[in-house]
């Protein structure tokens, strides 16, 4: 399956979590309980990555790759699915990746974000 260092590439961000819901049959990527990215499959069982990107973002790489669609089972606006047997370049999917860190760690409260970025 393309896209394997996702996983290592997400756990390397700074206060990032990692879990396994399985009722969704999905791996999560959080920040003190907030979702960025979720590794798991569609109806049909094709692997996907979905990422919470910026709404403008989102829309334009589904313009630019067929293999980005809006977020399986999530919010249309906000939440975007790769299929990782698709032909996106894997510097396209860093960049995605890097937003939905950004988004999430930027919501939360100043505190936290110290108490991350110190190592607490």
């Amino acid at each position: 399956m393309k896209y394997e260092w996702t996983d290592e590439y997400c756990l390397s961000k700074v206060g990032v979590e990692k879990d396994f819901k399985v009722e969704w049959n999905a791996t999560r990527y959080m920040i003190r309980g907030k979702m960025f990215a979720m590794r798991g499959g569609d109806k049909e069982g094709k692997p996907i990555l979905t990422i919470k990107l910026e709404p403008s973002f989102g829309a334009f790489l589904r313009t630019q790759y067929r293999d980005i669609v809006p977020g399986y089972y999530m919010n249309k606006e906000h939440w975007n699915s790769l299929y990782l047997e698709g032909n996106v370049p894997d510097e396209t999917v860093r960049e995605m990746l890097d937003n939905a860190y950004s988004i999430v760690f930027a919501a939360l409260s100043g505190k936290v974000r110290r108490e991350l970025e110190e190592g607490d």
